[in-house]
């Protein structure tokens, strides 16, 4: 038995894929960019703070689009705040992934009806992975969001397909 044979048991080798390889360091560590706008901002807050920890599912607060993956928008989307929203995303690295949290991000909430200066839903101006419901959601209801948009990172390809 050789050094080698030592070296490389069992028990210190994984086999896996580039893209599983790649999914999991993506979703492991996920770059926030937090846009409150609202009351839904105060229950993203309280998902990061000491009591639901958000860091440990790897989401870090970063301030600048450059170097943000993820916007969790929460709160109502004015049609003023709908132009800056879209300058973000744009700024952002691909892959990009987009929350919408709360009912007025995802479809206007009760001041759509009665306002002339909300936005029915912020897919309307840039394209959402994953909808948190709720008025103003729990931080439980966020962390499950989270949790379903790692899925989706999880089960992507980095292998763009042609027609």
């Amino acid at each position: 038995m050789g050094i080698l044979d030592k070296e490389f048991s069992d028990s210190n080798i994984i086999i896996t894929n580039f893209d599983n390889l790649m999914n999991w360091a993506r979703l492991s560590s996920l770059w926030q960019l937090g846009f409150g706008l609202a009351c839904c901002a105060i229950e993203m807050m309280a998902t990061s703070a000491s009591h639901y920890d958000f860091d440990r599912f790897g989401v870090i607060p970063r301030n600048t689009p450059r170097q943000a993956d993820i916007i969790i928008i929460s709160g109502t989307v004015t049609l003023k705040m709908a132009l800056r929203i879209k300058r973000l995303y744009e700024q952002i690295a691909d892959p990009k992934y987009i929350i919408s949290m709360g009912s007025c991000s995802n479809c206007g909430g009760p001041y759509w009806e009665h306002g002339y200066h909300v936005l029915k839903g912020v897919d309307r101006v840039i394209p959402v992975d994953v909808y948190v419901p709720g008025c103003p959601p729990r931080p439980e209801a966020l962390l499950e969001g989270l949790l379903k948009l790692q899925e989706k990172i999880r089960n992507e390809s980095s292998v763009k397909k042609t027609a």
